[in-house]
């Protein structure tokens, strides 16, 4: 079965193919990411009204790309029996609040052929309201217009599932390599549960039971900001580039193993629960580097610790709580998820820990490429669900799905 995927969640603009057997099998025909980071820079953080408009922009082009390289890509014959005239109210109806959208849907139905596929899935929440609309509406007017069925995909569950592709040892890492690289087992489609999700991005940090394909528990969350975006938030603080996370972990490996004259909180690190608050770490990095500024001229050294001392402290606190939900519900797989995951040095960190704590227990992480908001992740979940159909009617995007309820 083919299934087109359509992810807006956010700021990046995903469409992907995927091409699944009954038995599990993926086949992945095309992932196609259009990402908004050059425009969001000067807000240092995703503004939500930009970033609709130009998911309206983009998510056609992108369809196109997607469709071309999956080799689904055709024109329409001299006489195509469905022609969009005919359902053009219908659509300028779904498409009310997407001008842009409708202005490039229109020729493209108009252009190409019905591809060869068998469900819609898309994104419809958590995310930020404004986008999730755009791409919701993309596949309402898709599945009416090809009568394909639609399958609605929780953006939390997808970066758990898209751990079910193939995974690869962390590039570069040179500690213990004959103990540690063996840990990171090769995809047989298989999970054993249950398992414990740690989802870490700029929107979420929530550790999660995962009992089984579909079941879930969340046993905690952040209460305030986000680990993605207190690395955001701290970056914008020192003066360095968006997004954070990214430009903070390349400046720690420069420095890697050199002590720091900074130290900052791990807030909630010894609390007797699973919960996470960052604002706390936001607010000492700030109070730090005001002192900073004070007293001595800023340097690179300076903002070389801060950077490693905020990633570090971060991280102390999202592998402990980690790990002692791993020990607590006795997981046989912990599972990392979220933009968050790409960061070397927590993936590196969480398999010593592992190691030396939990030396039977499997770790599960996407490739780089994964990490970050795409189709493919929505298109594996919507494999998954391929019995939840609903009608391009009934579908709507809600800001604050939670997973597992």
């Amino acid at each position: 079965m083919k299934i087109l995927a359509i992810e807006t969640s956010c700021d990046d603009t995903g469409i992907a193919i995927l091409d699944a057997s009954n038995t599990g099998d993926f086949n992945v025909l095309s992932n196609v990411i259009s990402s908004q980071i050059e425009i969001h820079k000067q807000y240092g953080g995703v503004f939500p009204a930009m970033a609709k408009r130009e998911h309206q922009r983009n998510l056609v082009p992108v369809l196109i790309q997607a469709l071309k390289e999956a080799e689904l890509l055709k024109t329409q014959n001299p006489k195509p029996k469905s022609q969009p005239n005919s359902k053009s109210q219908t659509i300028k109806n779904i498409l009310e609040r997407e001008p842009e959208l409708l202005k490039k849907i229109v020729p493209f139905f108009k252009k190409y052929q019905k591809p060869d596929i068998d469900f819609i899935a898309v994104t419809n929440g958590p995310g930020l309201e404004p986008c999730l609309w755009v791409g919701v509406n993309l596949a309402r007017v898709l599945s009416y217009f090809w009568n394909v069925p639609i399958i609605a995909t929780n953006h939390v569950e997808s970066h758990i599932l898209i751990n079910l592709l193939p995974i690869s040892v962390i590039p570069g890492l040179t500690r213990n390599p004959e103990t540690l690289d063996s840990r990171f087992r090769g995809n047989d489609n298989r999970v054993k549960f249950p398992a414990i999700a740690l989802v870490v991005s700029g929107g979420h940090t929530q550790i999660i039971l995962v009992k089984d394909i579909g079941d879930y528990q969340i046993l905690g969350e952040t209460r305030d900001d986000a680990a993605g975006e207190c690395f955001d938030k701290a970056a914008k603080i020192l003066g360095l580039d968006y997004p954070g996370g990214p430009v903070i972990s390349k400046l720690v490996e420069k420095i890697y193993g050199c002590p720091t004259s900074v130290n900052l909180p791990r807030p909630m690190i010894n609390t007797k629960d699973y919960d996470f608050s960052f604002s706390g770490l936001k607010t000492a990095i700030l109070y730090h580097h005001q002192k900073q500024k004070k007293t001595i001229q800023k340097n690179k050294q300076y903002i070389a610790d801060m950077c490693a001392e905020i990633q570090q402290a971060i991280i102390d606190v999202l592998i402990k709580k980690t790990i002692q939900a791993a020990k607590d519900y006795n997981a046989k797989t912990i599972i990392l998820g979220g933009g968050v995951s790409a960061n070397h040095e927590l993936k590196t960190q969480l398999l010593i820990k592992l190691h030396d704590e939990l030396p039977k227990t499997e770790f599960l992480f996407p490739e780089i490429d994964h990490s970050t908001d795409n189709g493919l992740m929505t298109a594996i979940t919507g494999y998954f669900h391929r019995d939840k159909r609903i009608d391009w009617k009934d579908l709507n995007a809600d800001a604050n799905l939670r997973i597992g309820e």
